[in-house]
């Protein structure tokens, strides 16, 4: 059979579709917000636009680059040394609403915890592609293909940022599955975790708020609920139709981080359950393109850069969407190509690119 000459235009587009949709919303839930606090209602819109911009160019040129570059020893452990620098020195830095997580160059935040997923999932394809018999050899297999995820989650869960941790544990989880590894050795890293998941969780006032606010936001609804509540009533007021793009009230200083972690409760309100359940539609196709690449891929260095691609998407989306209609506990989680973030949209379509070149080159 030949190979297919052009991209998959069904991903292509369906990733287009989620970065313009998400420039409107950004600008709907963030225009009042903008204006009191920067005198400009276009201020995150504009900072956004130029962030898809030069995303989609960096997608464009990734897609037309032989993804097969990608498996050299040197750019691999280039780029988890650089990632492990940037994780490391983002501590020496000022904190930012309590956190380690940015780096602040002028008007630019960058997020490295949004390249350490990358960079797991490279390190994972390029040492697992020759593995797949030999998942069971802990000492030479399983050890070194988890001990970068291991310090990476450690680094992150010090920032804090518990969320995206969980993310790359999960992306990890999904390409070591796909490489083979036996199903007992899940249940041994769950069982491992629980313990230091308990202190990170119950012993952290916040993190302790936010599974009480999951079980019973009512119980505190100005205080540790209140977040989800105004989410809960977001989505509730949309119907199905939606109250009309930017005729959302919420927004308005109720739901807080309208034009972030909660832009799917605004799209909800706003576009009311057809627009909501458009989002969730495009990133089924984007599951379904995906995982038909991982499957038509010949070489496993392809095959698991495509799953882990497709399971980093994914998987945030599902836990952002899960968070914003009271399905899971708050995390700081943003919706793919959706939510406001630089750093995060310029990453992911850098690995959508990757990953469209792997269907340029899939049989």
């Amino acid at each position: 059979m030949a190979k297919r000459v052009s991209v998959d235009r069904w991903m292509f587009t369906v990733t287009t579709i989620l970065v313009f949709i998400g420039l409107v919303m950004i600008f709907s839930a963030s225009a009042v917000m903008a204006k009191e606090r920067f005198g400009s209602a276009y201020e995150f819109l504009l900072k956004q636009l130029v962030w898809a911009v030069a995303g989609l160019a960096v997608m464009v040129f990734a897609m037309k680059v032989d993804y097969k570059r990608l498996q050299h020893p040197a750019l691999v452990f280039s780029l988890l040394g650089f990632t492990t620098l940037l994780l490391i020195s983002v501590f020496f830095l000022d904190r930012a609403h309590g956190t380690h997580r940015w780096f602040h160059i002028g008007p630019i935040s960058l997020q490295p915890s949004e390249l350490a997923k990358p960079a797991l999932i490279l390190f994972l394809a390029w040492f697992l592609q020759n593995k797949t018999k030999a998942m069971d050899d802990w000492r030479n297999t399983l050890i070194p293909a988890v001990a970068p995820t291991a310090v990476f989650l450690a680094l992150i869960v010090f920032q804090p940022d518990l969320g995206t941790a969980i993310a790359c544990a999960g992306i990890t989880a999904c390409v070591l599955f796909v490489a083979g590894i036996r199903l007992r050795y899940f249940g041994y890293a769950f069982a491992a975790a629980l313990l230091p998941l308990y202190f990170l969780i119950f012993h952290v006032a916040y993190r302790k708020d936010r599974i009480l606010a999951f079980l019973n936001p009512y119980a505190d609804p100005k205080g540790f609920g209140f977040h989800i509540i105004q989410s809960l009533i977001a989505v509730s007021t949309g119907g199905v139709t939606g109250l009309g793009l930017m005729e959302g009230k919420q927004k308005l200083f109720y739901l807080p981080e309208p034009h972030t972690d909660f832009i799917f409760a605004v799209t909800a309100e706003e576009l009311g359950l057809v627009g909501a359940l458009a989002v969730i539609i495009l990133f089924a196709i984007f599951l379904w393109r995906g995982t038909r690449a991982a499957l038509r891929t010949q070489d496993n260095f392809g095959r698991f850069l495509a799953v882990g691609i497709t399971s980093m998407i994914v998987l945030q989306a599902f836990i952002n969407i899960s968070v914003v209609l009271g399905l899971m506990p708050t995390k700081g989680i943003p919706l793919p190509f959706v939510s406001y973030g630089g750093s995060s949209l310029f990453v992911t379509l850098m690995c959508v690119g990757v990953l469209l070149n792997i269907t340029k080159q899939a049989e």
